[in-house]
C-alpha cells in the first residue's frame, strides 16, 4: 500500500490505519477490563464479502457502539471467536469500514474530528439538529456517499437514527437497502448505556456486563419488497419492533426511561 494511497473519500489510508491503531490501544480496556464484552456471531463477520455489506444496529452510545464494532469485526477477521482477546489484530485492520454519522456531532471537536477521519460518512439529520426538531429535504449527496462506501467495503448505520430505545426506523435506511442492494447484516447490542455516557467517550459505570449479537444476513427481495416492509424486518432483526416493548417488565422500561431523561437534562447542563 502506498503511503500517500487514499479511499474514495481522500482520506489517507496510511493514516487511516494508524489512527484505528492508537485509538483501538486506547479504547480496549473499556471492553475487556472496565467493563466485559459478550460476543455473538464472529463466524458470521468472516463469512461476509468484502464490499457491499450494511451493517444496520440499535444505538445506545454517540461512539461507543461504533468503536466497539471496529474491535469486534477485526478480531472476528483476525480469527477470533466470540472474543477481542490479543489487540494484535488492529495492526493491519480492516480499512474500507465506514459508519454512518451526524455531521454536526463529527464537527464539534478536534476528538470527533479525528473519529470522523477513521471512518465516519457524515450526513445531515433531515428531523434533527442541534438539539431542535427539524424537516428537511434529504441531501442526495449523502445517499450517494453511502452508497461509494458500500461500494467499496462495509458500511454501519443505526436506523433509528437516535440513542433513545423503541423509536421508528427512519424510511431513507430502507430506501439505501433497495437502492444499492447490499447485504444487511443485524448488530443487536446491550449494556453501552449502562457503562457510558450519551456520547460513549466516559466510562460511567464499571463492571458492566456489555453483549454485541451479530445476526444472520436477512433475506430480502430488494426488488418487490416495499419500504414498509423492509423497515419492518429491520424492527424485528434489531430488536426494536413495538412488540418487544410487550415482553419486556414494566420496571426495566421505566428505568430505560428515566437513565434517558438523566443522560438528557445532565448532556443539556454541559452544552
Amino acid at each position: 500500500m502506498g503511503i500517500f494511497k487514499e479511499n474514495p473519500f481522500g482520506h489517507i489510508l496510511f493514516l487511516k490505519k494508524w489512527l484505528i491503531r492508537i485509538l483501538g490501544l486506547i479504547t480496549h480496556q473499556r471492553y475487556k477490563q472496565f467493563n466485559k464484552l459478550q460476543i455473538e456471531g464472529s463466524e458470521i463477520i468472516r463469512n461476509l464479502p468484502d464490499r457491499n455489506v450494511l451493517f444496520v444496529s440499535n444505538h445506545q452510545t454517540y461512539f461507543a457502539d461504533v468503536v466497539a464494532m471496529f474491535h469486534v469485526f477485526n478480531a472476528s477477521l483476525k480469527g477470533r471467536d466470540d472474543n477481542i482477546k490479543n489487540i494484535g489484530y488492529l495492526w493491519n485492520p480492516k480499512l474500507n469500514f465506514y459508519y454512518v454519522a451526524a455531521k454536526e456531532t463529527m464537527g464539534k471537536s478536534l476528538l470527533t474530528k479525528v473519529l470522523a477521519y477513521a471512518g465516519s460518512i457524515s450526513i445531515e439529520r433531515t428531523w434533527r439538529a442541534d438539539g431542535q426538531d427539524v424537516n428537511r429535504q434529504v441531501k442526495f449527496s449523502d445517499i450517494s456517499n453511502i452508497g461509494i462506501a458500500l461500494d467499496d467495503g462495509w458500511v454501519i448505520t443505526f436506523p433509528q437514527g437516535t440513542t433513545k430505545p423503541w423509536k421508528p426506523i427512519r424510511k431513507g435506511t430502507a430506501h439505501i437497502i433497495k437502492r444499492y442492494k447490499p447485504i444487511v447484516v443485524p448488530v443487536v447490542i446491550d449494556g453501552f448505556r449502562r457503562s457510558f455516557d450519551k456520547k460513549g467517550l466516559y466510562i460511567k459505570k464499571k463492571g458492566i456486563l456489555q453483549s454485541m449479537q451479530i445476526k444472520e444476513p436477512l433475506q430480502i427481495d430488494y426488488d418487490n419488497e416495499s419500504i414498509e416492509q423492509v423497515i419492518e424486518k429491520l424492527e424485528y432483526a434489531i430488536e426494536q419492533h413495538p412488540s418487544f416493548l410487550h415482553v419486556i417488565p414494566e420496571s426495566e422500561l421505566a428505568a430505560y426511561e428515566a437513565d434517558h431523561q438523566k443522560r438528557r437534562y445532565s448532556h443539556k447542563e454541559k452544552s
